[in-house]
């Protein structure tokens, strides 16, 4: 996902760090579901708390999120649009998205992933004789 606010597999303490640091209210991201599969989370930051909003892909890659209760059910047609329209006041959400917590490298899982593959030391390896 190319979004620079998505972090993928953040936990959800990671995220509360993240945007309650700077002690701002409208701070968000998009995370991955701990507990939803498939699902994403809009994490937003409102009076030292953090929100989060479940956001499902529909069939035919269309996308709808958990408001609150009374506003009316909407799709999407991408997570930018989605963005876009909770960006504004008074659309569903305990505060409008202000500003957009962004990852700090678009490769980091990739980054991860080699330093694990370049921790095996050569006793990890047996040598096959011919």
């Amino acid at each position: 996902m190319d979004l620079p606010y998505y972090h993928g597999p953040l936990t959800k303490r990671d995220c509360e760090i993240l945007l309650l640091k700077e002690g701002v209210d409208g701070n968000f991201l998009l995370r991955d579901s701990e507990s939803v599969p498939g699902a994403l989370c809009l994490c937003v930051s409102f009076r030292n708390f953090v929100y989060t909003y479940r956001i499902f892909r529909e069939r035919h890659g269309y996308y709808k999120i958990q408001t609150l209760e009374g506003t009316p059910k909407q799709i999407f047609p991408s997570l930018k649009e989605l963005i876009s329209k909770f960006e504004k006041p008074n659309q569903g959400l305990v505060v409008h998205l202000s500003k957009p917590i962004k990852r700090s490298s678009p490769s980091l899982r990739r980054r991860r992933l080699k330093v694990k593959l370049d921790e095996n030391n050569d006793d990890d390896y047996v040598n096959v004789l011919p």
